[in-house]
């Protein structure tokens, strides 16, 4: 059987016991509720006070009430969510009309008493039970009867902190004390009777419908205790299709160690489990306890929510005192981590960068401000490498005309002159960063490649960005912005995979 076969099956089986549910509903209704005038509480139960107030047919109360809320709720909750509702409405008022066509009438027009004259609380007993079996019927084959159940979940959808079960307890009260305002029941004491049992309705039917379906769900947990564990563990994975889980036991008395099986299962299954135990081995020793509830894969499903927690932002420092960079590399993080520089961190020596590389570099700054001030921080060095002079200005850009500061204008002059009788203008820009989390170093580079022009152009960015034209534009970092900049740049992508590694810690 293909798995859209299986699919129709469970949809038709669904159908089916709701209108089994239904018939139920409606027998428990119009034999045991209706003769005595007991109300109850959802749009049924409201149609039944109309009725009985003012003698206007019962079912044609409750598809005129039922009707104007699907229209409401078709737009809120959708067609897929309200076809078995829209179902479950029209078959309820079909099976009421032909109920109350059916069955003997009192001179009142009230379908006769079974049970009898001065029966009305074990008439009230005997339908709350029914009517609490048939709600559960129709609610664990994915069904609805409509009326408050679409008020609630229409409440739900918009506002989710306020539950389901609290708008159905509400418009039942609301709609059962709205008995004391009909004259047609009689004195206000009469009226506050009606009213009470249609409390203690609302309390046993709700009772029962809880205790049929969770008694439907109850699980149970087994320990069986044998020589052939084996067999059982197999037996019961091939066989009932369960999970078992393997504990290492120790016998006090007789010191020898052996194997427990732990298995949770529903518990109408506890028989099958019975029989299948003592076929492989009748002197195994079996526990079976009663558990509250099984969650999971297999069970029920965690209906809770949980409360969202502001993550707090990782404190990191940039080994930095260059406003430039630290502006770039915040921009380019944005909100995600609180990114402090050295100052910050009241770091205000010149680290040396006596290293060969760019990554030696990066290292030497990020490990003298991680063993002086004990923070997790990241360092970058970043050098223009063009292919014309061998990858120079490299690990020297920041000094590449010398003296102690760090001097654009006149790197960049020297640079222009270098290369002014060149026609290899190819160059690119590499940044390696290195990072230190709780000892461990990680480092991470970025490179974009481009261009050095014969001029300046463009007045943002900082260092070489008016001299270098990224391959694939026509304009410098200069000129590009710092929004294009902070996304294709060599310092970018390099923060980009730094970024992508503190998101896995």
């Amino acid at each position: 059987m293909t798995i859209n076969h299986k699919l129709i099956l469970n949809e038709v089986k669904d159908y089916l016991f709701i209108a089994l549910g239904l018939a139920i509903y409606t027998i428990s209704f119009t034999v045991f509720l209706m003769p005595y005038q007991i109300v109850a509480g959802g749009v049924t139960g409201l149609s039944a006070i109309i009725y009985y107030a003012t003698g206007f047919h019962l079912e044609n109360t409750y598809i005129i009430i039922n009707g104007l809320l699907l229209i409401v709720a078709l737009k809120i909750l959708g067609w897929k969510f309200l076809m078995k509702t829209i179902f479950a409405i029209f078959t309820l008022y079909f099976m009421l009309k032909f109920a109350q066509d059916i069955l003997p009438k009192q001179e009142n027009g009230l379908p006769f008493k079974l049970m009898g004259e001065g029966q009305d609380f074990m008439s009230m007993i005997i339908g709350c039970v029914m009517t609490g079996i048939a709600l559960a019927t129709v609610f664990m084959n994915n069904g609805s009867t409509g009326g408050t159940d679409i008020i609630a979940a229409s409440v739900n959808k918009f506002h989710p902190n306020v539950t389901l079960g609290n708008v159905l307890i509400v418009a039942d009260f609301c709609i059962i004390g709205s008995c004391m305002f009909f004259p047609q029941f009689g004195t206000y004491m009469e009226r506050a009777h009606k009213v009470m049992f249609g409390f203690c309705v609302m309390t046993m039917e709700n009772y029962v419908l809880d205790y049929v379906m969770n008694a439907r769900r109850q699980s149970v947990q087994f320990m069986i205790f044998s020589q052939k564990w084996q067999e059982i563990a197999n037996a019961i994975g091939t066989q009932m299709n369960h999970g078992v889980t393997i504990l290492d036991g120790h016998g006090w008395y007789t010191g020898r160690q052996m194997k427990v099986l732990c298995i949770l299962a529903k518990k109408n299954e506890s028989i099958n489990m019975f029989r299948l135990i003592k076929m492989i081995d009748p002197n195994a020793f079996v526990s079976q306890s009663s558990v509250i509830g099984v969650y999971g894969e297999g069970f029920d499903e965690m209906h809770v929510k949980l409360k969202e927690q502001k993550k707090k932002k990782m404190k990191i420092v940039f080994a930095t005192n260059n406003q430039n960079k630290l502006t770039e590399v915040r921009n380019i993080l944005g909100n995600q981590f609180e990114v402090v520089s050295l100052k910050d961190i009241g770091c205000h020596e010149d680290i040396p960068e006596k290293g060969q590389t760019l990554k030696d570099n990066a290292l030497i700054k990020a490990q003298y401000v991680y063993d002086k001030y004990h923070v997790n921080c990241f360092a970058d060095d970043t050098g223009l490498e063009c292919e014309a002079l061998g990858g120079a200005p490299g690990v020297y850009s920041a000094r590449y005309a010398g003296g102690v500061g760090h001097d654009s204008e006149a790197n960049m002059k020297k640079l222009l002159h270098e290369l002014a009788n060149n026609n290899n203008r190819k160059a690119r820009f590499r940044t390696v960063i290195a990072l230190i989390i709780d000892g461990k170093v990680t480092t991470f580079e970025g490179i974009v490649n481009g261009d050095i022009i014969t001029e300046k152009r463009g007045g943002q960015g900082f260092g070489y960005d008016p001299i270098f034209q990224p391959e694939g534009y026509n304009k410098t970092f200069a000129e590009l912005g710092v929004d294009i900049k902070n996304q294709i740049s060599h310092r970018a992508r390099a923060t980009q995979k730094l970024v992508e590694y503190l998101k896995t810690l």
